[in-house]
């Protein structure tokens, strides 16, 4: 049976793991306002971009242009954005369940053969898939959310580009999570390359609206589109790292409330401990007091 000083050094720890995990939920609630901005601020930027190439694509086309090109699929790169840190619930497994699924099932043909290439943005899917040899890691990105800037979206957007453009992949898909609200998060398998149709739902009511292009349309798209992949992937980003202070700080959250409730519970095991041994005290002093009156 556990003793006074055993119950009364549990509520004390219990008491500094709260004071931690509510310190943590603090700091990740922070961050998150900063980090909606920065979303909120990159939006409209993607947005416009995609209206302007819808325009553009509805004169050109898409067909003679590479990063439109559907084909067989030989080889697959497969980008897995997952955090650099635990402590957020289940927001890690969420993609690298979902990326192993993918694996598993519809890429599992090309994995089997080894043609499927693996990039792991974030420590925690770095460290899960290297763990397995199974899988082929050929480029690992530790440590990137502790100082998130957009120069590492445009070198991993150029590598994956140029790569595609090559021959030497034939489609780039990315798993990650998508911030919906600070208790919800999606993960997503978003084709990244070839390029998805960029079909504007806002085109009937635009339909009047021309633009004059200098110095050609085709020039124009193909500066456009390196610039609009970039924009994607810096967004992927953005609403990964916004996601995985959502999912911290609701785990802290809980985490907090189950260290108060835990509290309870154990001054209550005390309270409980403490009036048995009053109990038995004055039990041994009154028989004490009875035995000495009847010597």
């Amino acid at each position: 049976m556990a003793t006074l000083r055993d119950i009364k050094q549990r509520i004390v720890g219990v008491k500094n793991t709260q004071q931690i995990t509510k310190a943590m939920k603090m700091v990740a609630a922070a961050r998150l306002r900063r980090a909606q901005e920065n979303i909120i601020n990159a939006k409209p930027y993607a947005r416009k971009m995609e209206e302007v190439l819808s325009h553009l694509l509805k004169s050109l086309g898409a067909s003679n242009n590479p990063l439109f090109s559907e084909r067989e699929q030989k080889s697959v790169a497969l980008v897995v954005v997952t955090s650099d840190r635990g402590l957020c619930g289940g927001f890690n497994m969420n993609a690298i369940r979902e990326a192993e699924e993918l694996l598993q099932g519809e890429l599992k043909n090309l994995m089997d053969q080894g043609k499927v290439d693996l990039y792991c943005v974030g420590k925690k899917g770095n460290d899960y898939f290297l763990r397995n040899d199974k899988y082929k890691v050929v480029g690992s990105y530790p440590g990137i959310f502790s100082n998130l800037e957009f120069e590492f979206a445009a070198a991993l957007t150029n590598e994956l580009t140029s790569r595609y453009l090559k021959d030497e992949i034939d489609k780039v898909v990315i798993v990650y999570n998508e911030f919906k609200s600070v208790i919800q998060q999606k993960v997503n398998a978003k084709q990244f390359l070839p390029i998805p149709s960029l079909a504007n739902e806002d085109d009937e009511n635009e339909k009047h609206i021309e633009y004059i292009y200098e110095p050609n349309q085709k020039e124009i798209l193909d500066s456009l589109l390196p610039r609009h992949l970039k924009g994607q992937f810096w967004t992927v980003l953005l609403d990964s790292y916004a996601a995985e202070l959502g999912a911290r700080m609701t785990a802290m959250e809980m985490a907090t409330d189950n260290a108060k409730e835990m509290i309870r519970t154990l001054q209550i095991k005390y309270n409980k401990e403490r009036q048995s041994a009053i109990t038995t005290e004055i039990l041994e002093i009154v028989s004490g007091a009875n035995a000495l009156q009847n010597a």
